[in-house]
């Protein structure tokens, strides 16, 4: 009897052991489909998005519209607003979170929120022309410099016919630039104006591109892009008759096609510089002050207010002043620190010449400084980006407006390198004591590790690998600088004053960023600020501040973005103790491509965990 009883509960046991089995399997059965169904609607949508912007495909080394440009008519705009619309719609209605695995729950929480975002942002785009209360044209985008970059930068010449396209898309010059002309327009009937500097910087840009030969048959100089054009059907493995014949193509369309299409721009936009004189901050449009809180909230991913920035700015200058009057001490340098800054800014020990030798000797120490920082690499990252990385001069045409460094990403299937771009228009705003700093948040470790690891992961959707939070991006870069202290680099006391230097410039970026758009200062009180309170050539301070005007918010990602990458790392490091570890704390920030900083505090936290209880 006993034994038939015990035989009687082994059965049921077995059999509810087996169910519970079963409903395991059905359950990672169902996790698996769903999550497949959503990432194969992700990857459906973004190669849809690939398919209707031919630059775009372009940059991703997909030669597929490779003779067009990209759509910017209200029409298109619209579509894709459409298109955000219904994609929403389908993620809310058609996806069970409850059934997704880990990572798809966080691609789906972040394409939903992407999409969200965009259609909120339609309440400050105008007639469907562009994103944001945003100028067209400018010194730091716009069409007038992006094209001509675009075309030698990213549109490479292999073949006869990549060369016909390279023509094809001079001769869409002239269309493109009248939908852009349409646009300026539809802004300016909304009081969406830039101010005269801006129009004078647009201007120059504009006037640079169609100067020298062919635009001029008699000029001793060539034109940038004709030069470009020249070079790469050169290069070509085909006949000289082909050849000749594609550059006299090029020639037509540059005098037929770009020539007055610049020619157009430059007259409408000389229209505007003489008919309008703009007051500074974006309080002044309609309801400017709520975008300015809305726009600060979308590009620092916080809920940090104008008048919270603006005070964190104004103690981090406080403390970087502190930590550079302990450098100068340590230097023997006697006086006040402004004293310092002075001697910085008129010594000519502290620049490279303005001459070709400068430049070469300033391009050949920034490559060293690379060089020498990849080869730590793996005391710090256990990931690393495949993609190499080059370091170039901003080209001739753009270096007066363009800014003093950027990064652009490399092509995913490795044909074109991660670049670094170092801007020599100017040495006096280019001093050896910033440049270890700037390598490393425009190279290694900052943005091309960021950027290059992000499009090279398995497992994360393309809108996630190409996609980017401002804050995240440029936290990234400005940690970065920091970074290296910590291996031993920045020996040189000046070299560590300039680390702090750019910290401070990050800083002073949260007053004078929230003084003009919030507190009505002015163009010339913001360079005010800047001169007052950094060792930067007065260039840069000009510069600054008339990129704050143009690109409200944008500048106080970095330093919002470095302190809570610190924050995070200090969280990380007192609650594990000796089993904390900087190389795992940088594979989880890079390892799911760039999030917004409320995302990427639940990574680390999920990390503390995982770490803490063993898990792995």
């Amino acid at each position: 009897m006993k034994k038939n009883i015990i035989l009687s509960l082994i059965i049921i046991f077995s059999a509810c052991s087996n169910n519970s089995s079963n409903i395991d399997s059905i359950s990672k059965q169902k996790v698996t489909q769903e999550s497949k169904k959503l990432n194969d609607y992700f990857e459906k949508e973004f190669n849809e998005l690939v398919n209707r912007k031919p630059q775009l495909q372009t940059s991703l080394g997909i030669k597929k519209d490779y003779d067009k440009w990209n759509d910017i008519s209200p029409k298109e705009y619209q579509y894709d607003l459409n298109q955000t619309k219904k994609s929403l719609l389908w993620l809310k209605d058609s996806v069970d979170i409850n059934l997704l695995d880990k990572s798809s729950l966080l691609s789906y929480q972040l394409y939903v929120k992407e999409l969200e975002d965009q259609i909120e942002d339609q309440k400050y785009r105008l007639f469907g022309s562009a994103p944001y209360y945003e100028y067209p044209v400018n010194q730091m985008f716009g069409m007038q410099s992006e094209i001509p970059s675009f075309l030698i930068n990213m549109h490479s010449v292999s073949s006869e016919k990549e060369a016909i396209d390279y023509i094809a898309r001079l001769n869409g010059v002239k269309p493109l630039f009248n939908q852009l002309e349409i646009n300026i327009k539809e802004k300016e009937s909304a009081g969406i104006v830039a101010q005269k500097f801006v129009y004078e910087h647009v201007l120059n840009d504009s006037r640079n591109i169609i100067s020298g030969y062919p635009f001029s048959m008699s000029s001793v100089d060539t034109s940038a892009l004709f030069k470009d054009i020249f070079m790469k059907v050169n290069s070509l493995d085909i006949g000289q008759e082909i050849k000749d014949n594609l550059i006299n193509d090029a020639k037509q369309a540059l005098n037929e096609s770009v020539k007055p299409a610049y020619e157009s721009l430059i007259s409408l936009i000389s229209e505007l510089s003489d008919n309008y004189d703009q007051e500074d901050g974006v309080w002044r449009w309609e309801n400017g002050e709520v975008f300015y809180d809305y726009i600060l909230k979308r590009t620092t991913t916080t809920n940090l207010s104008a008048d919270e920035i603006h005070q964190i700015g104004l103690r981090e200058v406080d403390r970087i002043h502190d930590e550079m009057i302990k450098i100068m001490d340590l230097v023997g340098f006697s006086g006040t620190l402004k004293d310092f800054f002075n001697e910085l800014k008129e010594s000519d020990d502290f620049y490279y010449p303005q001459t070709l030798e400068g430049e070469k000797a300033y391009m050949a120490e920034a490559k060293n400084i690379i060089d020498q920082m990849e080869l730590r690499l793996d005391e710090l990252f256990i990931t690393k980006p495949k993609a190499q990385m080059i370091v170039k001069a901003v080209e001739d045409f753009r270096e007066k407006s363009a800014g003093k460094a950027f990064y652009q990403r490399p092509a995913p299937d490795g044909s074109r390198p991660g670049t670094y771009y170092a801007n020599l228009y100017n040495m006096r705003a280019m001093p050896k004591y910033e440049m270890e700093a700037l390598a490393y948040h425009e190279g290694i470790p900052g943005h091309h590790m960021q950027i290059a690891i992000a499009q090279e992961l398995q497992n994360i959707p393309k809108f996630r690998k190409f996609g980017g939070y401002t804050s995240y991006i440029e936290g990234w870069g400005l940690y970065s600088e920091y970074l290296p202290k910590e291996l031993g680099f920045y020996s040189d006391p000046y070299s560590d004053f300039g680390r702090l230097s750019m910290e401070l410039w990050r800083s002073c970026r949260l007053v004078v960023d929230t003084g003009i758009h919030s507190k009505k200062w002015t163009r010339e009180d913001g360079i005010r600020y800047y001169s007052e309170n950094t060792p930067n050539d007065i260039s840069d301070c000009i510069k600054m501040v008339e990129r704050h005007i143009v690109m409200p918010s944008q500048a106080t990602a970095y330093k919002i973005g470095m302190d809570k990458i610190l924050q995070l790392r200090l969280k990380a490091k007192e609650s594990l103790g000796d089993n904390f570890d900087i190389r795992e704390f940088h594979d989880t920030i890079l390892s799911n491509g760039a999030l917004p900083l409320n995302f990427l505090e639940l990574e680390i936290d999920e990390m503390i965990k995982r770490i803490q209880t063993g898990l792995y």
